[in-house]
């Protein structure tokens, strides 16, 4: 066993933490959509085609707002091809994934399954295969009143009211190869400045995310979002960025170490969008939208990301995630918290089946993979001020970063409240982790609410429809408190939540 320790002071936070940042992601990708949370028939199903089990997975896992269509799915959609009567939608060709896309479930659908789980959505334009003209349109389909041709046209296909959705993306991956329609950095900048000055015309109240490094190795990363930001700067609100783990070298230690890897993109980032806004002689800051991250290594191959003949909803990225998984996920959204002045949403891609902490059969069960219980607890507990940690804590050195604290920790207040939870990962796989933790200027008198942990023995456990629960959070027992100070025991490659309430508040 080793000890460790970690102080933090009720005076000196990071920021308020934006709950934008526990959001997921549903993209018409393999069986995210068709069979993930829409499946007409199947027993759970609604009278809307919404299944009933993943409904109520998803309000437990705590997404708070969704990305919607994609994607690479985006840059090559028609918005139109999803509105209106279902019996006269036309079938396409999905030329991102190979599949054949019905357009059974769009628009209106996905507005309806946001508003009957009460989650913000998050739409996106295409910006590859078409451009400012669709995006001012998409936009005032979904948001304008009434009284025009298209919003018009909203009413006749049975939503009375606008949408009012206000977070935009425009476009996706736009500097990717595999992109529909790459584009330069000037290419993108520009059609991002234009389409975003349209849509501002139509609704002034919306945000907007322009495309940043769709992966933090590409070979333009850094100048790209100078370049883009150069043009779209005073248009938009944030910059995005994408980030997949992996596991090149199938070892746990240099895998968690990569959690650091999300921190140096962030504050690089972050670096590059204040240059611009220096050179411009700009207050403004652009903040960050992690709008698509997780892991995603092992459902990689070619079968998994196509397969022949055009098929309707095809098993794609099926990633089946491990107990290792899941602590990656924790230290990830531990750095997303820690950097909470600058990222102010992200999305966990994707929600069901593709990549997600969601998995279900066709008319069959749903259950949780291993990688939903720390996104849920994060997402129930994390509420109000990020405090800024000291973390004391030996390290070893991986192949990528040359030190690494085994201690991975944020810790957020609720003012309101008077609740503070503590986040906390052990990197160390073979030896138990003593760690007090010291809450000053929390209250003289801290009580337990809860102390959980996520552990398992065998790095590469799995969650499966047979067997839902063999990944599972338990009790930690193992946790004081004396006054100001609490003590806690976390086992070798553990998630640990220690949930406190100031009795005085």
């Amino acid at each position: 066993m080793f000890s460790t320790r970690l102080v933090i002071d009720g005076d000196f936070s990071i920021a308020q933490l934006d709950r934008r940042i526990f959001g997921t992601f549903v993209e018409h990708m393999g069986r995210c959509v068709y069979t993930g949370i829409y499946e007409p028939g199947h027993p759970t199903a609604d009278e809307n085609g919404f299944r009933g089990d993943v409904m109520t997975l998803t309000r437990e896992l705590g997404a708070t707002v969704i990305r919607y269509p994609g994607g690479n799915f985006l840059s090559g959609y028609n918005w139109e091809d999803g509105v209106g009567p279902k019996e006269k939608r036309p079938v396409r060709l999905d030329l991102a994934w190979y599949s054949t896309e019905t357009n059974q479930f769009g628009t209106n659908e996905f507005m309806q399954w946001c508003r009957d789980l009460d989650v913000e959505p998050m739409f996106a334009v295409n910006l590859g295969t078409r451009g400012p003209d669709e995006a001012r349109h998409f936009l005032e389909y979904c948001n304008h009143p009434g009284g025009t041709e298209l919003s018009e046209l909203r009413r006749q296909h049975g939503v009375e009211e606008p949408h009012g959705i206000k977070f935009w993306c425009l476009g996706n991956e736009m500097d990717g190869p595999w992109q529909i329609c790459q584009k330069t950095a000037d290419e993108y900048g520009r059609i991002a400045k234009e389409s975003a000055k349209l849509m501002r015309m139509v609704d002034p109240s919306i945000q907007l995310a322009a495309c940043g490094s769709s992966k933090h190795d590409m070979p333009t990363y850094g100048a790209w979002e100078d370049r883009v930001l150069e043009h779209c700067f005073d248009e938009v609100d944030f910059i995005s960025l994408h980030h997949y783990f992996e596991n090149p070298h199938e070892s746990t230690a240099e895998y968690l170490a990569n959690i650091e890897q999300t921190d140096l993109f962030i504050k690089e980032i972050v670096a590059v969008a204040d240059s611009v806004a220096a050179r411009r002689h700009s207050s403004k800051r652009i903040m960050l939208s992690f709008d698509e991250w997780n892991v995603w290594y092992k459902a990689r191959t070619p079968e998994h990301l196509r397969q022949p003949g055009w098929p309707q909803a095809p098993r794609l990225l099926e990633e089946v995630y491990n107990h290792e998984d899941a602590l990656l996920v924790g230290g990830a959204l531990i750095t997303m918290m820690n950097n909470a002045d600058r990222v102010k949403t992200a999305c966990l891609a994707q929600l069901a089946n593709v990549i997600g902490p969601i998995m279900t059969e066709p008319g069959g069960a749903a259950w949780r993979q291993t990688i939903f219980f720390p996104f849920a607890q994060a997402a129930k507990y994390a509420k109000g001020r990020v405090l800024r940690s000291l973390i004391e804590s030996p390290s070893y050195q991986a192949e990528t970063f040359p030190e690494v604290k085994y201690l991975c920790a944020t810790v957020v207040h609720d003012d309101e409240s008077g609740q503070t939870a503590v986040f906390a990962l052990n990197r160390h796989l073979s030896e138990a982790q003593e760690i007090t933790v010291e809450l000053r200027g929390l209250g003289e008198e801290l009580r337990l609410v809860e102390a959980t942990e996520l552990h398992h023995t065998d790095m590469k456990a799995i969650n499966t429809q047979s067997s839902p629960h063999e990944v599972w959070p338990e009790t930690n027992a193992a946790v004081t408190i004396d006054g100001a100070f609490v003590k806690a025991r976390f086992k070798p490659g553990s998630w640990n939540v220690i949930v406190l309430s100031n009795t005085a508040a």
